[in-house]
């Protein structure tokens, strides 16, 4: 069933050029009473399940914030694909195109957190104590260590480690696990592949991830919502080595 919906998904997005290419016609008079469209009777089994898909395609373009679609295109891309007609895009085209639009109505869904991420790292970099790597890292240092440092993104450490969102809601803590972590520099967000290289074992500093160094345009499960900045707590306890 979802294999099917995906398939008539990309289909039916893919062809927003045609209404681009059709030529132009005449307009008609404007009508001078709304016209009411009559309502749809599912008189078939056939007809129920039309809907039926229809519906339940129209339901799941909902959930992906998109706000608007040209219906009439939408059917013909349907159509097209669903009968083997030639379609406008080829595969590679419609899912670029698919990409862009999901990639442009989420990051509009949650203008507010980029807009918040920004602006906190602004006013944060003015701090004391606060340093900001090319990249557009900052970190603080809590406590300087005098251990041995990461040489390399593969090497593997163990750390102990506090996450907060930018309103100090708390999302994951290996204090509060009652355990320190060990996992290889390479397999972790951006962030802290550069934050952690720059401590010396038995440091704990803090840094402040924007959300190109930490989960992106697609956050991570519940509690970290898409474009997030976020702030780590983390204290290194040992280099494994590689």
């Amino acid at each position: 069933m979802k294999k099917i919906f995906l398939t008539i998904f990309v289909s039916g997005i893919s062809i927003t050029s045609f209404a681009q290419t059709k030529k132009p016609v005449a307009k008609k008079p404007a009508a001078t009473a709304k016209t009411i469209s009559a309502p749809v009777v599912l008189k078939s089994g056939l007809d129920s399940v039309s809907y039926a898909f229809g519906s339940s395609i129209g339901a799941s373009l909902k959930t992906t914030g998109l706000s608007t679609m040209n219906y009439d295109v939408l059917l013909k891309g349907l159509k097209d694909a669903f009968t083997g007609g030639k379609v406008i895009l080829n595969q590679q085209q419609a899912q670029q195109c698919i990409n862009e639009a999901l990639t442009n109505a989420n990051k509009d869904k949650f203008t507010g957190n980029i807009t918040e991420g920004k602006t906190f790292l602004e006013q944060n970099k003015k701090r004391a104590g606060v340093k900001t790597t090319a990249s557009g890292l900052q970190y603080e240092v809590l406590t300087a260590g005098t251990g041995a440092k990461p040489t390399a993104a593969t090497d593997s450490v163990l750390v102990n480690y506090k996450g907060t969102l930018l309103n100090g809601k708390q999302f994951d803590s290996s204090y509060d696990r009652g355990e320190p972590i060990s996992f290889p520099l390479n397999r972790v967000i951006p962030g802290w592949t550069e934050g952690v290289q720059l401590m010396n074992t038995g440091s704990k500093y803090k840094l402040f991830v924007p959300y190109n160094l930490a989960y992106g345009e697609r956050g991570y499960g519940p509690d970290i919502p898409p474009y997030s900045t976020l702030i780590f707590e983390i204290e290194l306890l040992k280099v494994n080595g590689k």
